[in-house]
């Protein structure tokens, strides 16, 4: 009898407890859907928090079971934040990831296993540019926007040289050069067709050197079983990466008929804001920079030039992904949250917000009605990017592998297995 009086007695304790955990939230009970049941996970990145807020605030009065915070960090400290952030244990659960950076974090983030998020899922949910963030082991981040590379172009230089359209090939690109490459007495050039050719005043040559390659069918860089690889030293079966090299190189070769611009221009993008050039390749989130630059120019927006004959198209692309570090305190509600935020509304206004477009399938379809947006769309939807261990190295292995040509210190063969040396070293470390 004591015995069972004791029993009650633990029992009446216990439940005590428990009603005590239950009230306080320390145990949470019943539905997700309960407001706050999944708690909080905090969300670092480089977009203003100006554009973020609104965003952040709608998101969480639609999905109240847990509570997304963002906190804007500097792009120039992201780095150093991060890391301090991580010793003290105080990080975040998740950030905003640009695909050149996916390297430099990857033993921090964790990787969504194929279990969780399938392969197949994942390739008929997001467009191919995101796949930059897919490994053997698993999916480095959700894909959350793409930043085609597009052709901006002046429209009243065209139409006063009776060119009734941009270029769709770079074949008919050559053919306008002539046109739209103004030289004087002494046969310098004072307007340009288009900045090719150079490192140093060709802003994003190295974007626009990889769309030629991959336009080519050369992936840049290749995984395997968490091993990185250069794939430039590939020769491909229609045309080789050399014969690609010198076709960019040649824009700035004064004994070529397709000589258009040297270094005495201003870099691409304020020569194309003064007139001075006809098209300029940037990213589809320059527009309003550019139409803030000069109101008065007459501005138009294609898709970049392609291959003559291919039976695909491609375009460079910057990728922003939602990525959940591995040392996160909440990983479930961290990654609801990511695989929410990627999927409808949330990701569709962010791309409204800051001149990208989503990276899913079904958001590409549900184009803006404006004039530049079914451009921008379309483009990403056909975009590649690749991984890029270090966007400052690899901008000197693609600044050296052009000036190298240019100077004639090497064959376009002997630039190109350079680069793809020195790019394999980087993805050593």
């Amino acid at each position: 009898m004591r015995n069972f009086q004791l029993i009650i007695i633990i029992v009446f304790i216990a439940l005590a407890i428990f009603g005590i955990l239950v009230f306080s939230g320390a145990i949470s009970i019943g539905k997700n859907d309960t407001p706050g049941a999944l708690g909080t996970v905090v969300l670092w990145g480089t977009v203003k928090g100006s554009t973020m807020t609104p965003l952040i605030e709608e998101f969480n009065n639609v999905n109240r079971a847990f509570t997304v915070k963002y906190a804007q960090k500097e792009a120039e400290t992201f780095d150093q934040d991060l890391l301090e952030a991580l010793a003290e244990g105080s990080g975040p659960d998740m950030f905003f990831l640009p695909d050149n950076l996916a390297f430099h974090y990857a033993n921090k983030i964790f990787p969504i296993p194929f279990t969780s998020y399938s392969l197949a899922s994942f390739k008929n949910n997001y467009a191919s540019a995101g796949e930059v963030f897919l490994t053997s082991k698993g999916i480095l981040a959700f894909p959350f926007s793409i930043d085609p590379l597009v052709m901006y172009y002046n429209r009243s230089v065209l139409d006063s040289n009776f060119i009734v359209s941009p270029p769709v090939f770079w074949d008919d690109l050559v053919g306008m050069i002539p046109k739209l490459t103004k030289k004087d007495d002494s046969n310098k050039i004072i307007k340009s067709a288009i900045a090719l050719g150079h490192f140093s005043n060709v802003v994003h040559a190295k974007d626009i050197v990889s769309a030629l390659f991959m336009q080519a069918g050369n992936k840049i860089v290749t995984e395997k079983d968490g091993i990185f690889n250069s794939n430039l030293n590939t020769l491909n079966t229609k045309s080789n990466l050399g014969s690609i090299l010198k076709f960019y190189t040649d824009f700035a070769n004064p004994d070529k008929d397709v000589y258009s611009w040297n270094r005495l221009f201003l870099n691409s993008n304020d020569a194309f804001s003064k007139e001075d050039v006809a098209f300029y390749l940037g990213f589809a989130s320059e527009l309003m920079s550019l139409v803030n630059k000069n109101p008065n120019q007459n501005l138009g927006v294609a898709p970049i030039p392609q291959m003559k004959g291919a039976n695909f198209k491609v375009t460079a692309s910057h990728v922003m992904g939602l990525a959940i570090l591995s040392s996160s305190k909440n990983l479930n509600t961290a990654f609801s949250a990511a695989s929410l935020m990627s999927t409808g509304d949330f990701a569709s206004k962010f791309a409204i917000a800051t001149g990208t477009a989503p990276a899913r399938r079904d958001l590409l379809k549900l184009k803006p009605a404006d004039s530049y947006s079914p451009i921008v769309y379309d483009s990403a939807l056909y975009a590649k990017s690749w991984i890029d261990p270090s966007d400052k190295d690899t901008n000197n292995i693609f600044r050296n592998m052009i000036d190298g040509v240019l100077s004639n210190n090497m064959t376009v063969e002997n630039a190109i297995s350079d680069a793809s040396m020195k790019l394999n070293l980087l993805l050593l470390k």
